[in-house]
């Protein structure tokens, strides 16, 4: 019975190992990006009259959203994946989910933003954010591409809905359209 255990644990321990490889080469072979849904934000939408220069007039992060976020960041860096090309929808609540996970500069993506509120963007802004995958996959074909956005886009891109924090890899052609994902839900 011992031996079966021993054999159980080297065997969990050898697919752990080789998951976390899987990840980092996916995200370096220049065919794959990961999607993130920003963290826990508590509410739903946007108050009336909001501003994306004001942060204190949007949905933000809560307290766990902040901790959900450094726990992302925590996954990702057990996953091998220390340092990225971090783009971000530019609502406060995606610029401050990638700034917490740590890694990289985040530059804020008008492609990556939220079109919750006029869902007819739905096409154009998902065509945009192709066309900005496939330049950063060009550019950086061996840098992990990470994009922090909203439950539409990815829903939009993927045909999937995630919850807060969700994690959606996704391999793509090279004109940035989609091809198939795996999940990995927050940590």
């Amino acid at each position: 019975m011992s031996k079966l255990l021993l054999v159980l644990f080297i065997l969990v321990g050898m697919f752990s190992t080789s998951s976390r490889a899987a990840l980092l080469d996916d995200l370096q072979d220049g065919q794959h990006v990961l999607l993130m849904r920003h963290a826990d934000a508590p509410g739903f939408g946007d108050p009336p009259g909001y501003s994306l220069d004001n942060c204190s007039t949007q949905r933000n992060l809560g307290e766990k959203g902040r901790m959900q976020s450094v726990a992302i960041g925590k996954w990702l860096t057990e996953q091998r994946v220390t340092a990225a090309n971090v783009k971000s929808s530019p609502w406060c609540r995606c610029l401050d989910t990638a700034k917490l996970i740590g890694k990289g500069k985040v530059e804020a993506e008008s492609s990556l933003g939220s079109f919750f509120d006029d869902m007819s963007l739905a096409k154009p802004q998902t065509l945009a954010m192709q066309k900005l995958i496939a330049t950063q996959l060009r550019q950086h074909p061996s840098t992990p591409l990470i994009l922090v956005t909203h439950h539409v886009n990815i829903e939009a891109y993927t045909n999937k809905v995630v919850g807060v924090g969700d994690m959606v890899l996704v391999k793509v052609k090279p004109d940035g359209s989609y091809i198939s994902h795996v999940v990995y839900p927050s940590p």
